[in-house]
Formats: structure tokens, C-alpha cells, sequence
């Protein structure tokens, strides 16, 4: 593949490995498959799920390095494997978990850390019929978590009130390889076995467009909701097995904007987007290699810039979000690879000679900090994810770190009124036998 590109700040952009003392190694990584990409991170944490019963998560602060303990404290409340998991970007402690045993869980992280086993979730919700295979928060409501099951179905749900919000099995006739929310979180996009991409409004799961048989190839199709462009990059196979990059209008799906012939693997790629500098990171399950490309507005819509190659094959990735990164190296974006036993940064740094910050490789990006509450979008409001500044001069060296704490709002779980009142019945139900068993002892129970 030619790495030609125009004129570009990005253009000289290079992977810079951890050392190995920064490294994360011993890791016991679950051997179970799916869809998702094995590991997840926050600016504090990243979580691997780990071999053992109950489904243990790992959750690791990046601070530390080294050999993992083989008996760690962990998250483990579930009654099957954990297929995926992710960190609320609205409150770094919070991580949702979805599983073989059908359930969803809500955990509460210590600000340090795990110091023991936590087997009590906050939040436990029920609804899907299979294992649960794909989880995906809303980018700018708070508390609002897509889920994606085996049984064909998108539920979306409020985690603060463990309530289902809305349900979608068709047009789903097979399962789903993947599902990634548009920039407002209006509409949501999946892929399907059946080889369609097809967008859903978010609040009535009405199908509003689709792409039949957008990559001709069996193996899943993947995706990247190309920031607040209105494009979609989906990522497949060809009939005759070869790797393809495909960008879409999401106004307009009837015709791709761009097709990009990758390779011939086998490995199902992993895309990476950041809206900031509209770098689109692509890697592959199975294989060494990190591809990053600049997307534009005009015709060509994307250019490839460079290729990062190791021998050492990648089972899973994770992109670390933009306020975790260290701007005096001008790091514009961090990727976690996993292996079969370790976890290793690769930082993507932009060389510069000024030690200043670089407004220009840093504009405003997401914060942390919700733009609407989960009852505000479900009531139909729609806003973009808030921003802040990345510069540390600003708000007394913390950046939008400080800001996004300021605001952080407690976590407040609430039960379902549909729970409470199955306790409540099932509690009457027993008092009324016991009643009964007291009448036919002779005895008249007290009222």
C-alpha cells in the first residue's frame, strides 16, 4: 500500500512503544472469543476480563506497571463469562459488564483502585434472552448504555434506574458483529451477520436507513462513526477474503464515498476514530500491525499516512480517551494492545521542537462531562458531547480534568418500580401463607 498523503500536521505522526518497565505483563486473559475488543480503558483504568469463575474483570490503574498478581482483586458477579465491558465516560468509577449469564451489572470502583473482590453490583438489569455480546454508552446523555444480545436484540437502557428504555429484534435475523452511536447519540448503527449496516433511530428503533450487503465477505463487518462529519467508516471482508475499508454518507447510503482494498488477512479489524484530528487507527485480531489514516471532507475522504509493524500479534485494542493523554509529548492518541498475557501502550506522538502546547494538534475535545441527562434524552433532546480545553495552564494546571470532576454528579442507582413490586408481591404472597399456617395451628395472626 502506498503511504503517499498531501500536506498534513499528522503527516510525520509515529508509534512510540512503551518501555518495557511500563508494560503490564501475567495477565491470566480470558480465552473466550466474541465481538468485542478485549480491553477498555478510561483516563484512570483499563480492564481485561481474566480466566476463572464468575467472570472476573480486572480493573488496573495505569500506574501499575510490571508483573500482575496472579490472586488480584476483581470484579466477579457474574454466573458465566463476561463478553464485554465499559468504562461510563461520564464517571470514571462506573464500568457496566455484559455476560454468558444474560445480565448486565453496574459496578462502583474505588478512587484507588480494587483493594478486594467486588462481587455486589450497583445496578443488575434483565431483559435479554442470550448472552449478552456488546455494550456501547451514549457519547453525550448521562447514564443512557446500548446493549446487544444474542437473541438478536438492541435494548437501550437507563443504568441509573436499571430500566429498560426500548427493545429492537428486527430486523435482526442474525447476530450482530457490531453497534456504534452517531455524534449526538440520536441514532445508532449495527452490523449484522446478514451482511446489512443498517441506522436506527435511537428512541422509536425505527430502521431510518440501511446498507444491504455492504462488505460481500462472511467474517464481521466493523465500524467508526467518523465524528460530526456525517460519515461512517465500516470495516470487512471481500468475497475472497481481503481486508476493506469502506467510508459512507450517512445522509445518503446508497453508494459508499470511498472503497479501500487493505490486505488479504484473516484477522477482523479493529477501527479507532478520534473526531480531533480526524486520525482513523485500524488494527487487526491476530495480527501486528497498527494502519492510521487521515479522513478529509472532499474526495478522496481518507488518506493513508503510515503503518506501525511488530511481529507480536495482537489479540485485542483499546484507545485511551483524549484527557488521558500526555500533551507536553504531543501524544495524540494512545492504544492499548493486548496479547494473550500482556498489555502494551503505543503512544502516537506528532514531533514537534517548541515545548509549548500545540493548540493546533489539540483543539476542544469531549471532557467528560455530560451535555444532558439520561431523562432530558429520553424526553427528545439531543446536544453535542461537551468540551474543554487540553491545555494544563488552564484551570490551575488540571485542564478539563478539574472541570469534569467539578461536575461529576454522584451515581445514584435506583430500582426498577417492576422489581420492587416482584418483592413486594412475593413478600405478601409468604405473608399471607404464613398466615394460613397459623389459622390452622388455632392461632389468630396479630394485625
Amino acid at each position: 500500500m502506498s503511504f503517499f498523503v498531501r500536506q498534513s500536521k499528522y503527516r510525520h505522526v509515529f508509534c512510540e512503544p512503551a518501555a518495557p518497565q511500563n508494560t503490564y505483563t501475567a495477565l491470566r486473559i480470558s480465552t473466550v472469543t466474541g465481538e468485542h475488543n478485549y480491553i477498555k480503558g478510561n483516563t484512570k483504568f483499563f480492564a481485561v476480563s481474566l480466566q476463572g469463575g464468575g467472570g472476573p474483570v480486572a480493573v488496573i490503574p495505569y500506574t501499575a506497571y510490571g508483573r500482575y498478581d496472579q490472586n488480584p482483586p476483581v470484579i466477579s458477579g457474574h454466573r458465566g463469562n463476561v463478553l464485554d465491558f465499559e468504562f461510563n465516560p461520564f464517571h470514571e468509577q462506573i464500568i457496566a459488564t455484559g455476560s454468558e449469564d444474560l445480565t448486565i451489572k453496574v459496578w462502583g470502583i474505588p478512587e484507588a483502585g480494587l483493594t478486594e473482590t467486588i462481587r455486589d453490583p450497583l445496578v443488575d438489569m434483565h431483559g435479554h434472552g442470550k448472552k449478552v455480546t456488546l455494550l456501547r454508552f451514549h457519547p453525550a446523555a448521562n447514564n443512557i448504555l446500548a446493549s446487544v444480545a444474542a437473541d438478536y436484540t438492541v435494548k437501550i437502557w437507563d443504568i441509573e434506574k436499571g430500566a429498560e428504555i426500548t427493545s429492537v429484534q428486527a430486523p435482526h435475523s442474525n447476530l450482530i458483529h457490531d453497534i456504534v452511536w452517531d455524534y449526538l447519540g440520536k441514532s445508532y448503527f449495527t452490523s449484522c451477520k446478514d451482511k446489512t449496516v443498517r441506522c436506527f433511530d435511537a428512541r422509536s428503533s425505527e430502521v431510518t436507513m440501511e446498507i444491504p450487503n455492504a462488505h460481500e465477505g462472511m467474517k464481521s463487518t466493523k465500524m467508526a462513526n467518523l465524528g460530526d462529519s456525517g460519515r461512517l467508516a465500516t470495516l470487512g471482508f471481500t468475497r475472497q477474503s481481503g481486508r476493506q475499508l469502506k467510508i459512507w454518507d450517512c445522509r445518503n447510503m446508497g453508494a459508499e464515498l470511498k472503497t479501500l482494498e487493505i490486505d488479504r488477512a484473516p484477522g477482523v479489524m479493529m477501527p479507532f476514530y478520534d473526531p480531533d484530528s480526524q486520525l482513523l487507527f485500524i488494527a487487526g485480531k491476530g495480527d501486528g500491525n497498527i494502519r492510521y489514516f487521515e479522513t478529509v471532507e472532499e474526495s478522496p475522504f481518507v488518506y493513508a499516512i503510515n503503518e506501525f509493524r511488530t511481529n507480536n500479534a495482537a489479540k485485542g485494542m483499546g484507545m485511551v480517551p483524549k484527557m488521558g493523554l500526555n500533551v507536553s509529548k504531543n501524544e495524540t492518541a494512545r492504544l492499548l494492545k493486548m496479547t494473550s498475557s500482556t498489555v502494551e501502550p503505543l503512544s502516537f506522538i506528532v514531533p514537534r521542537k517548541s515545548d509549548a502546547f500545540q493548540e493546533d494538534l489539540f483543539p476542544e475535545t469531549a471532557c467528560g462531562i455530560p451535555a444532558l441527562s439520561a431523562d432530558e434524552w429520553v424526553a427528545g433532546e439531543d446536544r453535542p458531547p461537551v468540551k474543554g480545553s487540553l491545555n494544563p495552564d488552564l484551570a490551575g494546571g488540571n485542564g478539563p480534568r478539574q472541570a469534569a470532576a467539578a461536575t461529576q454528579q454522584a451515581f445514584k442507582p435506583t430500582r426498577p418500580a417492576a422489581e420492587i413490586q416482584k418483592e413486594l408481591d412475593a413478600a405478601l404472597a409468604r405473608i399471607e401463607k404464613l398466615e394460613a399456617q397459623l389459622r390452622e395451628a388455632g392461632l389468630e395472626p396479630a394485625t
